[in-house]
């Protein structure tokens, strides 16, 4: 049985689409998924994206068990910073990518995971947490918004609270601010400026409605995918795995292999794999002519062949784009076969869209 946020029935409501999505019935969109991705570059966009898993972390070992756990180094947060990391199991497959914050309180940190990922995710993060003084706690009792592009911030800083007002609206890139019922976190899953905000579920689903009359649009899964394809971001699950190392999914920047000989899961496994050379590059590529580029369709390259891993429209550069892994070597023109035809495209090096700026047009 499918899970439901606590703004179901205000979806349903305006009309969306709903499909079921990592256990959860989710709006696709509400009418039109090219509108939505274009609100959200040119102005503002609202995503409800409760069913992604929040889980708080405390406990005097609380910094010693993610060191252990995770693939980047959380020692050098501060208070009120977060970065991106994988989540390894031991022959460096990916088992999530998520964020990570670290909270004002001493040993209190907070960890996002995504949906179709939460329970094997918690069962992972719980088999290693013998022999740390460490607590972990799903809260079931939150909503979580993203608030989207480059009006975000002008629209959503009027609607927080007095006391963290001036805090949010001057926040940088992975930087938090937080109150008792509302935390607020500079980061985002669009390529574009914004919030992802944690709020208790009443005072989350009055906020929602702020946003909408301040004429914030409510956007569904749709355009999210859209959106962070043109960032260049990983989706987990296609882009990467726990058959593929962050190596070798352009996200070899999230592994910290510190001089100091850090201790995480899948340390050996990737140290293995420099050592043997990493064979594997994702790229970005856009497609020359007329058609779209899907998962799964074969690439021919100089190097040797590759496959892409996300594909899809591009309705902000208004052609094909996707992510491909491809032999190491492989740049320039390459051949993207679909429906049994070899296809003209280009390796470029992603993001293909950045704050609201195209980067390989």
């Amino acid at each position: 049985m499918t899970r439901r946020t606590a703004l179901y029935d205000r979806h349903v409501a305006a009309g969306a689409q709903i499909v079921p999505f990592g256990g959860w019935d989710m709006p696709l969109h509400y009418g039109s998924q090219i509108d939505e991705h274009h609100a959200v570059r040119r102005r503002a966009g609202v995503f409800d994206v409760s069913h992604m898993a929040v889980i708080d972390v405390t406990g005097g070992q609380s910094r010693s068990w993610l060191q252990h756990l995770l693939a980047n180094d959380v020692g050098r947060l501060h208070d009120g910073q977060a970065l991106y990391s994988c989540m390894l199991n031991e022959s460096g497959g990916v088992i999530d990518d998520l964020i990570v914050y670290r909270r004002a309180e001493p040993e209190a940190w907070r960890v996002v995971v995504n949906a179709g990922t939460r329970d094997k995710d918690l069962a992972w993060m719980r088999s290693t947490l013998r022999g740390f003084d460490a607590v972990i706690a799903e809260r079931d009792d939150v909503l979580m918004l993203a608030v989207q592009g480059p009006a975000a911030r002008e629209l959503t800083v009027p609607l927080l609270p007095a006391g963290l007002r001036a805090a949010a609206g001057a926040l940088r890139g992975f930087h938090a601010v937080e109150s008792p019922d509302l935390f607020v976190g500079a980061t985002g899953y669009t390529g574009e400026d914004g919030f992802e905000i944690i709020v208790s579920r009443a005072t989350g689903v009055v906020l929602w409605e702020q946003l909408l009359s301040a004429g914030v649009t409510p956007c569904g899964l749709g355009a999210r995918d859209t959106l962070r394809l043109e960032a260049g971001m990983n989706l987990y699950g296609q882009d990467m795995d726990e058959q593929t190392s962050p190596l070798v999914s352009g996200l070899g920047w999230t592994v910290a292999l510190c001089a100091d000989g850090r201790a995480f899961s899948g340390r050996a496994a990737l140290e293995k794999q420099q050592a043997a050379g990493v064979g594997q590059k994702l790229v970005g590529l856009v497609l020359a002519e007329r058609g779209v580029m899907r998962r799964g369709q074969p690439v021919t390259t100089a190097a040797g062949g590759g496959e892409i891993t996300s594909g899809g429209f591009s309705p902000t550069m208004n052609v094909s784009i996707a992510l491909a892994r491809v032999p190491t070597g492989a740049s320039g023109s390459c051949a993207v076969e679909i429906r049994g035809a070899g296809r003209p495209a280009r390796i470029v090096k992603p993001p293909f869209v950045r704050n609201g700026r195209v980067l390989c047009a």
